[in-house]
C-alpha cells in the first residue's frame, strides 16, 4: 500500500450563512485560508446573502454607466466586483467567495457550516436548510447571542445542534469587523469539542470510517453535561479529519490568531453577554463619565457574567476561560471601548433618543444585538426570580425600556 493510498479523497466544503460586515469579513478570511490549504478544503467558499436591490452612486469605482441608477441585485455585484459594498464597503474580497440567494442551495453538499447573522434569525434559517444539509455536517457559530424563553436559555451553538442534528463549535474574541478585513491584527477563540468519530487514523495504510457516512452513530455532551439526544452522524473518513486542527487552518490568518478551546459555555457566555454590558458602558460615556466610571460598569458586567455561568450551567463552564482567552476580558474590552453596542447607545445619549431610533438611521438595516439579548436575558431572570443577582443588566434593561435614567445608575447599583 502507497503512502498516497491513505490521503483523503475528499475535501471540506465551507459554507457562510450571512453577509453583514461581519459575516462577510468572515467569509474573506476563511476564503483565504481554502485557497491556500487545497488539500483540507474546496476552493470555492459560498456566501449566503439576502438578496436585495443597490444602487451604486456615479463615484463609485464600480459604477457602470450603461446601468446608471438602475438598482442592482446585491450577490450579482459582489460576484461580479468582489465587494459587498452595502454591508462592508472598499473591501477586495477574494474571487472564490461565491455570493448566493438561495439558502438552500449554498448549504448544499457542505461539510462545514458557519453561522454568522443576528441571532434572532438563526431559528428561520434553521427550519429551512434542515432538511438540504448533509448528516455529517459541523458548525461553527460566530453569532453572539443566545437563545431564550422565559424558563430555558440555551446556547445558540447549541441550538443550531439540536435543531439540525449536528455539532457545532462557537468563535468569539476580541473582534472588530471592520478592522480584520483591513487585515489589522488580534485575536478570537474558537471552542470546539471534537466528536469522537471525526479523527480519523490510518492502520495498515487505509484511513479508517471510510465508509461515507456509514459508520455507527456516536454520542456527545451538551453544555450542561447532559448526553445530547441528537447521535452523530461520523464524517467520513474520506474527508480529512475535522478537529481542532483543521478548524484552525480554516480560520488562522497572520492578522487574526486562533486559540482553539473545548470551553463552549464561557465562549458562548461572555460574547452573548459582554453586549449587555457594552450598552451600560456606552450609556455612561455618552451621560459625561469617564474612564473610571466604564472600568467599575467592566468589573461589575464580568462578575454577573460569570455569576450567569455558575448558576445556570455549572456542569461544564470554565471560568478560566473569561480571564485567559480573547473570548473573555478581551471581548469586553473591545466591545466597551470601541466596538457599535458601545458607540450606538452612547451616541443615543448624547442625541437624547431611543436606541431604536439609533437603529434606523445609522445602522443600514442592521440590528444591535445588545438589546435583544437585554431584554430577552432579562426576561428570563424575572422569570426565574433571580433578577436582584444581576444589577447591572436589569439597569441596562430599565434604560431601554425608559424607567430609570443614566445618572440613577451609580445609585441603583450601590442598593
Amino acid at each position: 500500500m502507497t503512502a498516497s493510498s491513505v490521503l483523503p479523497s475528499r475535501k471540506h466544503k465551507v459554507v457562510v450563512i450571512g453577509s453583514g460586515n461581519w459575516g462577510t469579513t468572515v467569509a474573506k478570511l476563511v476564503a483565504e485560508n481554502t485557497r491556500g490549504h487545497p488539500d483540507l478544503f474546496e476552493e470555492n467558499v459560498q456566501m449566503w446573502v439576502y438578496e436585495e436591490k443597490v444602487t451604486l452612486p456615479k463615484d463609485s469605482p464600480h459604477y457602470d454607466a450603461s446601468v446608471g441608477d438602475e438598482p442592482q441585485k446585491l450577490t450579482a455585484i459582489i460576484n461580479k466586483c468582489h465587494e459587498n459594498v452595502k454591508y462592508l464597503p472598499k473591501i477586495a474580497l477574494p474571487s472564490n467567495i461565491v455570493a448566493n440567494p438561495s439558502l438552500q442551495d449554498t448549504v448544499k453538499d457542505a461539510s462545514i457550516l458557519i453561522f454568522n447573522l443576528p441571532h434572532e434569525f438563526i431559528g428561520n434559517i434553521c427550519r429551512q436548510i434542515k432538511d438540504h444539509i448533509l448528516p455529517y455536517a459541523r458548525g461553527i457559530s460566530c453569532i453572539k447571542g443566545v437563545t431564550v424563553t422565559d424558563d430555558n436559555i440555551e446556547l445558540i451553538c447549541e441550538y443550531i445542534s439540536e435543531s439540525l442534528g449536528i455539532y457545532c463549535g462557537a468563535l468569539s474574541g476580541a473582534n472588530i469587523a471592520t478592522e480584520i478585513a483591513n487585515e489589522e491584527w488580534c485575536e478570537t477563540t474558537i471552542a470546539y469539542n471534537t466528536p469522537a468519530g471525526d479523527v480519523h487514523h490510518a492502520a495498515n495504510g487505509v484511513a479508517n470510517d471510510s465508509d461515507n457516512g456509514a459508520a455507527a452513530l456516536t454520542e456527545y455532551k451538551d453544555a450542561r453535561g447532559r448526553t445530547s439526544k441528537n447521535k452523530l452522524t461520523p464524517v467520513p473518513g474520506d474527508y480529512p479529519s475535522l478537529d481542532h486542527h483543521v478548524l484552525q487552518s480554516l480560520f488562522h490568518r497572520p492578522y487574526f490568531t486562533v486559540s482553539m478551546v473545548s470551553d463552549v459555555v464561557g465562549v458562548s457566555l461572555g460574547g452573548a453577554l459582554k453586549n449587555i454590558v457594552a450598552l451600560a458602558c456606552g450609556f455612561v460615556e455618552g451621560h459625561g463619565w469617564n474612564m473610571t466610571a466604564k472600568t467599575a460598569v467592566m468589573r461589575r458586567g464580568m462578575l454577573e457574567i460569570i455569576t450567569f455561568g455558575r448558576e445556570f450551567f455549572p456542569e461544564t463552564i470554565e471560568e478560566k476561560t473569561f480571564w485567559e482567552e480573547s473570548a473573555g476580558w478581551g471581548d469586553m474590552i473591545v466591545s466597551c471601548t470601541s466596538a457599535r453596542n458601545w458607540r450606538y447607545s452612547k451616541m443615543a445619549v448624547e442625541r437624547g433618543v431611543s436606541l431604536e431610533e439609533i437603529e434606523k438611521t445609522e445602522l443600514n438595516g442592521q440590528k444591535l444585538q445588545g438589546i435583544s439579548t437585554t431584554r430577552e436575558v432579562c426576561g428570563f431572570l424575572r422569570a426565574k426570580g433571580v433578577e436582584s443577582k444581576y444589577p447591572l443588566f436589569m439597569i441596562v434593561d430599565r434604560i431601554l425600556d425608559g424607567t430609570v435614567n443614566v445618572e440613577d445608575i451609580p445609585e441603583l447599583l450601590r442598593k
